[in-house]
């Protein structure tokens, strides 16, 4: 937690652990009984307000995504979630901390990131499966500019043996992961599981497609809407939020943002009693969320937001 020079922890305010509880829950929508509408306008104001929906193919009770959304939204059915993100095209498919589902209005900001995932995936996979996927790349390209959108079988289906788990992808859905990683490809549509790739032109929206921010402007950016999303965080957990800005990243802006007073520090009361230095918008401390109302039982993920630092 970065923390300003002058301040003196007697003038720090202090949060109740109960307090701070409620404030998180309600950032992640589990604050109040569950209501609203599960498909629509109302599906993409729920993304929009999490921040990002984590999918995941783990499938015993329902795909984490899936759950995520119904114990928000009891009226909620996976084909919304398709047609919200294959048909009307207000949502896209990428990385945060792991693969999510995010509003497509994120789109523009994510550049970083696949600048960033590029350049690191590219020198930590060619250590662990060699160039080939690389010398792919082109031939993935040209077969999608060809014949449209593909997924991993349909170039795979020359290779002379399986696949025996992830580390032994065929060169050809290697490449496909890496043109995705990277900005070069988005996920159009999903059947079953498997992801179907178009490039990115296609599938982007123009308006967010062609809008481009400077890499400090993106940087404030996405601490703000992390803090947002989180109502009080450490600059570690607002790095993390996303996974779109570094560690260090996030302590300069935290510094910058105490500075000029958007930004002011508190002491929340852990479940133990300790004292743990957080960082809060002033209006959010001024105004707080009142007591938990939801008695509903909810069902959660294993990977959902609220539970990601499990």
């Amino acid at each position: 937690m970065a923390r300003a020079p002058a301040q003196s922890r007697n003038l720090v305010p202090r949060l109740g652990n109960a307090e701070a509880r409620a404030l998180f829950l309600q950032r992640h929508d589990l604050h109040k009984p569950p209501s609203g509408s599960g498909r629509g306008a109302g599906l993409a104001d729920l993304i929009e307000r999490l921040g990002f929906v984590q999918v995941d193919s783990v499938n015993t009770l329902a795909r984490a995504h899936d759950l995520i959304l119904w114990s928000r939204r009891p009226n909620y059915r996976a084909a919304s979630l398709r047609w919200l993100n294959d048909r009307t095209r207000q949502t896209f498919e990428s990385w945060t901390h792991d693969a999510a589902i995010l509003p497509m209005n994120f789109y523009p900001y994510w550049r970083l990131k696949f600048a960033r995932d590029r350049d690191r995936i590219e020198s930590k996979w060619l250590r662990q499966r060699g160039p080939e996927f690389l010398k792919e790349c082109d031939t993935v390209l040209e077969a999608i500019a060809r014949n449209g959108a593909i997924c991993s079988r349909d170039m795979s289906a020359g290779a002379t043996r399986p696949s025996t788990g992830w580390w032994d992808w065929h060169p050809s859905k290697t490449a496909l992961e890496y043109l995705w990683r990277s900005g070069r490809l988005a996920i159009c549509h999903r059947r079953g599981f498997a992801k179907y790739f178009d490039l990115a032109e296609n599938v982007v929206p123009a308006e967010y497609l062609n809008a481009f921010y400077p890499d400090r402007s993106i940087v404030d950016w996405g601490c703000e809407a992390a803090l947002n999303r989180l109502g009080l965080a450490t600059s570690g957990e607002i790095a993390s939020f996303f996974a779109l800005v570094t560690p260090q990243e996030a302590k300069a802006w935290l510094l910058r943002a105490l500075a000029d007073g958007r930004v002011i520090e508190v002491d929340v009361t852990s479940a133990d009693g300790s004292l743990r230095r957080h960082a809060m918008r002033p209006e959010t401390l001024a105004d707080l969320p009142g007591p938990v109302t939801s008695k509903r039982m909810r069902i959660l993920s294993p990977f959902d937001p609220a539970l990601r630092d499990r």
